[in-house]
Parts: structure tokens; sequence; C-alpha cells
């Protein structure tokens, strides 16, 4: 006879749990078909990356390629984005062609100005929603630099429309509108706000917090400062120009990019990680912005956005041993459940 020992029963974790939010079922039946569509959407994007780059890197290419391969590039993503969020894409992808046809067919500024901002809110969206869970550092590094690859693409297509617009209220405009989108996104895959644990919410109050502070001190060093406190930036960010040829930007390595990490890999057991992984579109949304200026150098935009990246990773990646740490072997012998390892649908798959 056997005797059931006492004590609490603990979770399997050796399987990886289901993925929780329902997905639509495949619009195009054929697998080939489906895997054409995806690979002739991949090629669109990267016809139209390298179109635009031709805007702002001095290459013999004609003036008249950066329109068209912007407008490549803002269907793409208009048609990446709808396929990752279980859109319509017969609609979202329709008034995104429509957009990008008349703004490049027309030349109007109007137009111009619309999708620039269309192409650099859809970039920032895209470069988060397209990251994956990642349990390790090294799947950290790799969502960290598809996250750059494709926010850099979006600024570049901003660079190719070249159209005429206030830089600081296009930047807010673009910045707005990515945290809005997200936010309908995400409110979705993370079941609507009493999905968020209470130790999640600590976590993204704390980065709201920096975020609202970091803005506060902003228009207050713009508007009240002290002539000495904005002359020692002044002549800080002069020195960081002359010296490193770049200056890392506070909203990008102290709230956007740290928090694509933590939120990775959060994701990786909870899906409230979602949550975190929106104020990462506050970096992307300020780097897809950056090159509306046409005074903005190309080489200074990348040295500042890399330097960002690398103190982002500084940060982050402390921050992610501290809440995102695994539970020890004492605790797991007193009988403390481990959390199981989340699934996701893969990278190019819809996630609602």
């Amino acid at each position: 006879m056997t005797t059931t020992q006492p004590g609490r029963r603990r979770l399997d974790a050796g399987a990886p749990t289901p993925y929780e939010v329902p997905t639509r079922e495949p619009r195009v039946s054929s697998p080939r078909v489906s895997r054409l569509l995806r690979l002739g959407t991949i090629a669109l994007l990267l016809l139209g990356t390298i179109g635009s780059v031709t805007a702002i890197v001095d290459v013999p290419a004609p003036g008249w390629l950066w329109r068209p391969s912007a407008a490549l590039l803002l269907f793409a993503l208009a048609v990446a984005l709808t396929h990752r969020a279980g859109g319509h894409l017969r609609i979202w992808g329709s008034l995104a062609g429509l957009l990008a046809v008349s703004a490049a067919a027309t030349g109007l500024n109007l137009l111009l100005a619309s999708a620039a901002g269309a192409t650099a809110v859809l970039a920032a969206v895209v470069a988060v929603m397209y990251t994956r869970p990642a349990p390790t550092t090294r799947h950290v590094l790799l969502e960290f630099g598809v996250m750059l690859v494709l926010t850099l693409s979006g600024a570049a297509g901003v660079a190719a429309w070249n159209a005429s617009v206030n830089p600081r209220t296009f930047g807010l405009l673009v910045l707005v509108v990515s945290i809005v989108l997200t936010l309908a996104i995400v409110w979705r895959l993370g079941s609507g706000q009493h999905g968020l644990g209470r130790p999640h919410l600590k976590v993204l109050l704390a980065a709201a917090a920096v975020a609202v502070g970091l803005f506060v001190y902003a228009s207050y060093v713009r508007t009240s400062a002290s002539p000495g406190l904005q002359n020692l930036i002044d002549d800080s960010i002069v020195w960081m120009r002359q010296n490193v040829g770049g200056v890392p930007r506070p909203y990008e390595f102290l709230i956007g990019f740290p928090a694509l990490i933590l939120g990775t890999s959060m994701r990786s057991r909870y899906r409230e990680g979602w949550w975190v992984c929106v104020l990462a579109v506050v970096g992307t949304a300020i780097v897809t912005a950056s090159l509306i200026d046409p005074r903005a150098y190309p080489t200074y935009f990348l040295l500042s956005t890399a330097y960002s990246a690398l103190i982002a990773l500084v940060i982050g990646l402390p921050l992610r041993a501290i809440f995102v740490r695994t539970r020890s072997s004492a605790r797991r012998a007193a009988r403390v459940a481990q959390r199981a390892a989340r699934t996701e649908p893969g990278r190019f798959e819809p996630l609602k």
C-alpha cells in the first residue's frame, strides 16, 4: 500500500503553456500562396527600405526614386501590421495603398506629411509588434536587433517623403498616435486592464512615472530653467557632437529601449509583458520621426541611435535580471510552483 506525500501540488513547467489569445483562421487556404504573399511583403519592405535609404545616403541614384520607394515601404508596413494584429487587410491595406499612391503621384504637401506620419507610426508599432518572447539574453539581443532594423527602416521612409512640416509638432503627433495605436492592439492581446497583475502593474507605473518625469523636466528646461543650466546642457550637446559625433536621447535609453528588453523578457512567461512593450514605442517613435527634419545629419542620427541603444542595454539587462529572474532551486524545493514557459505564434503569424 502506497501513501501520498502531503504537500502542495506543483505545476508542470516542462511543457510550454498554449497561446491564450484566439487567432483568426488563415484567409488564404493554400500554404504555398500564403508563403508567396508573405515573401512578397518582405520583398516590398526591403525594396522600399533600400530605395528610401538613397534619400539620405549619397549614392548615384535618381531623386525620383525616393517617394515611390517610401510608398512601397508604407504599404508593406501597413500590410505587415494589419496581418500581425489580426485586422482586415482589404480595408487597411487599401487605405494605406491609396494614401501612398496619391502622395507619391501628386506631391501635395498635406498628403506627403500624412504619408510621412503614417510611415513613422506604422514603423514604430511594427518594430515592437514583430518582436518575440525572449527567455534568454541571446534572445533579448536578437529581438533588440529586430526592433532597431525595423525602426531605422521606417526612419529612412520618413526622410524619403521629404515633407515640409514642423519637426517638433510632427514628432509629438507621431509619438501620441503610436502609443494610442499600440494600446489598442495590446488591450486585446493583454486581456484588457484586468489582465494586468499587481507586480507587473508596479513595473508599468514605475516606467510611466519616469516617462512623465522626463517630459515635465524637458518642458521645464526649455521654458523656465536658469540660463546657466541651459548653457550647460547646450555646451554638453555641442561637446558630444564634436567629440563623439552623436548625442544619446534620454527617451530612448531611459524608457523605450529598456522597456523593450524588459517587456520581451516578461512575455516569455506572462502575456502582461505586452503592457511593458507599450512603453517601448516611446523609443521607436522618436527614432522613426527623427529624419523628418531635412537639417538632420544621417551620421549624427545613426550615432545618436547607436549610443542610445548601447546605454539602454547597460540599463535594461540588469533590470531584466531583477524582474525576470529564474527561481532558485531552494525555492523550488519549498514547493513554489515554477512558472511555465509561454508560447506565442511565430514572428510572421497573426497574434489575434
